[in-house]
């Protein structure tokens, strides 16, 4: 990755080259309903690959644009694919390794139940960390996807589930960890029964 380009920015010009890639030509508009970001983000973006020689703008009547990838662009987003699929790699045996030690460490010290704050790929990888000792997860808490299942598990709210149970939580999200934090925080949480893995 080049160390100027941010790893979001990297996968913002992933998301964009692939849909480019299709046979069907896209405006802006399209694109920021696809993607779930801004027209004025995915012009920001587009200028920036169109600059980049990876992307060409073709004119259609009335005013009408549509953007084409270049053999440079093919290329980029080959790359680009690869790149995150190495990120994923990596995420995966790191976030494996951190979960399972934190999970013995808590088996240790007696804990026998878990709640999982977080709903997200890091969550996946945690949950298969604890098949590998002899903690039970006994809730899983996520606002954004309250009423949804994780593995068999109904997701509730945070405020659901830390008023109905009192077993440690484990920060089960990469993305929103900050946030869950401050939000349990705001629940009344006490800081020593919040876990992170990787952290002490």
């Amino acid at each position: 990755m080049n160390n100027s380009e941010k790893p979001l920015d990297s996968s913002r010009s992933l998301q964009l080259l692939s849909e480019i890639s299709g046979e069907e030509p896209l405006s802006q508009r399209e694109l920021s309903r696809r993607l779930g970001i801004a027209v004025g983000l995915v012009n920001s973006y587009l200028k920036n690959l169109v600059a980049k020689g990876f992307v060409r703008v073709k004119d259609f009547p009335s005013n009408r644009y549509a953007y084409l990838l270049t053999p440079q662009g093919i290329a980029e987003k080959s790359r680009l694919a690869y790149q995150h699929l190495s990120y994923f790699t990596s995420l995966y045996t790191v976030a494996r390794q951190d979960y399972l030690e934190l999970f013995q460490r808590l088996e240790m010290a007696g804990v026998t139940e878990v709640m999982f704050c977080g709903v997200d790929e890091v969550a996946e990888i945690a949950y298969l960390s604890l098949q590998e000792t002899g903690v039970a997860l006994q809730a899983v808490m996520d606002d954004l996807h309250r009423g949804e299942h994780f593995f068999s598990h109904p997701v509730v709210s945070l405020a659901e589930g830390t008023r109905t149970a009192s077993v440690p939580v484990v920060i089960s999200s990469l993305k929103q960890r900050e946030l869950l934090t401050r939000q349990l925080h705001g629940l009344s949480v006490a800081p020593a029964r919040i876990f992170t893995a990787g952290t002490v």
